[in-house]
């Protein structure tokens, strides 16, 4: 597991990002990558824990082997990493740049505050197996003649979709937007992951025999009936994207927007593509020379400042209802769990204003357009103090506060009643299917990622497309060679 010494010999190093006022100018990725070299040493920190909680259920949802390619990549065998890192997580690239890495917070050196980089390893292996030629297209070696239609191009239904055609069955997936990668590709900013990496996983899945169908509003354009009667099996992996109400008075003034709608319609805009789409917004949303706030203290919240900032926003202000949490944790009370502290993301860090434990009143405007955002302090139990309230100037308002589930049209409202639904803790409406078989109340139907789970990280969402593939795969052939 790397160097037996390393942990005591070599300091903890993470990747370094273009200066703020640099990378502000542009929406392309601003990390800057270590060399060979300097991941290697890093890798050489791992050390032999006895029980390595990274790759437990809560340290790494898709069970990296992270130790092992540790080691590997301290031994320079690249080959061998990319080889073990893909038995575990077809998109290593992906979760290299955007996952949270819950490992690191579990990592043993984490107890005094220095993880091994195991983000930044595992994006390094990635990056390295396609500059070497690792990545190529890995076809079966033979039919089964069975076909599955895959419905959402999402993380979930990707890595379902791949595995399944290297399984040897025909594997089509269909897509709402005009190309595939679901939320990945428009929802996630270019800084945090260039689009051209779900390109090459893309043609590597064709390569494969994979086929996209874009552009097909499965329950709209075709009906899921259509489907289940023209594929032996279908895989349900639509997301969670219907935004979480927030209650608020004012929000249909001109100016308030959910945040999925402007991240959506800025993705279209880097990509060259048609942002006027009626089904996130028809305007164009833009945070030049505005006041902008953004309610809401979670990624996507990052994600609209970011924007922002990159649009040539004024100022912009994030409000969390939630208190300002303690800038180190406990270790003994939570570690090897994902930790409530301080922490502050590569967006914010761009000169977002940060207001805690505030609750967001009422939208106001004149004349319908939004000119302020009506706040108060709250107690412990997130109730209004009295006396408190303030008022922030606003052009442009964003509301991130999470998804609630599946949108309604399409597959839902063609199913009705026929597709049984369950309520999480969280109150989000989501497909009913348990997390062994993947099987929904529908015959042939199998649901997988956050449409099942509700809203998650796309490691989950991997893990889950994995295991609905086996199940498929076992349904169709009475067994599967495929990994859970």
């Amino acid at each position: 597991m790397g160097k037996v010494t390393g942990f005591l010999e070599i300091d903890r190093q993470e990747n370094k990002y273009q200066p703020a006022s640099d990378r502000i100018r542009h929406f392309r990725e601003f990390t800057i990558p270590m060399s060979d070299q300097e991941v290697s040493k890093q890798a050489a920190r791992c050390m032999d824990c006895g029980i390595p909680y990274c790759h437990g259920p809560t340290g790494c949802p898709v069970h990296n082997q992270i130790p092992d390619w540790n080691d590997l990549v301290y031994q320079g065998n690249w080959e061998e990493a990319i080889r073990n890192l893909h038995s575990t997580n077809n998109f290593p690239e992906w979760t290299g740049r955007i996952c949270p890495a819950p490992c690191e917070e579990a990592c043993t050196l984490n107890l005094e505050d220095v993880p091994v980089t195991i983000k930044t390893i595992e994006q390094a292996i990635a990056d390295k197996a396609y500059e070497l030629g690792y990545l190529r297209p890995q076809p079966a070696e033979k039919r089964t003649g069975k076909r599955v239609a895959i419905i959402g191009s999402g993380p979930a239904g990707m890595a379902a979709a791949q595995q399944l055609g290297r399984a040897g069955h025909e594997v089509h997936v269909y897509e709402r937007e005009s190309r595939p990668g679901g939320l990945m590709r428009y929802g996630i900013p270019d800084f945090k992951i260039e689009k051209r990496f779900i390109d090459r996983r893309i043609e590597q899945m064709q390569g494969e025999g994979v086929t996209f169908f874009c552009g097909v509003n499965v329950g709209v354009d075709k009906p899921v009936a259509e489907l289940l009667a023209e594929y032996d099996a279908v895989l349900y992996c639509g997301g969670s994207e219907k935004p979480r109400a927030a209650g608020i008075p004012g929000v249909e003034l001109n100016g308030v927007y959910d945040a999925m709608p402007y991240l959506v319609q800025q993705n279209r805009r880097i990509g060259g593509e048609n942002t006027q789409s009626v089904a996130w917004a028809s305007e164009p949303i833009l945070a030049s020379g505005k006041h902008v706030v953004v309610v809401g203290g979670g990624d996507t919240a990052s994600d609209c400042i970011g924007t922002a900032f990159r649009q040539g926003a004024v100022r912009v202000t994030q409000l969390d209802i939630r208190p300002r949490p303690p800038e180190k944790e406990d270790k003994l009370t939570v570690w090897p769990y994902w930790a409530t502290k301080m922490r502050v993301s590569s967006s914010q860090a761009e000169g977002a204003e940060r207001a805690f434990q505030v609750a967001t009143l009422e939208f106001i405007g004149e004349d319908g357009q939004l000119t302020g955002v009506k706040c108060c302090q709250v107690d412990e139990k997130r109730k209004p103090i009295a006396g408190t309230e303030f008022v922030i100037k606003a052009d442009l308002a964003f509301i991130a506060i999470g998804f609630s589930g599946p949108l309604e049209t399409g597959v839902l409202s063609e199913l009705g009643d026929k597709l049984a639904t369950t309520v999480d803790r969280r109150n989000s409406t989501n497909v009913l299917a348990n997390d062994r078989d993947y099987r929904t109340s529908v015959d042939k139907l199998f649901a997988a990622g956050d449409v099942r789970r509700g809203q998650s990280l796309v490691v989950w969402a991997i893990r889950e497309g994995r295991q609905a593939a086996r199940a498929i795969d076992e349904f169709l052939m009475g067994c599967s060679v495929l990994p859970r």
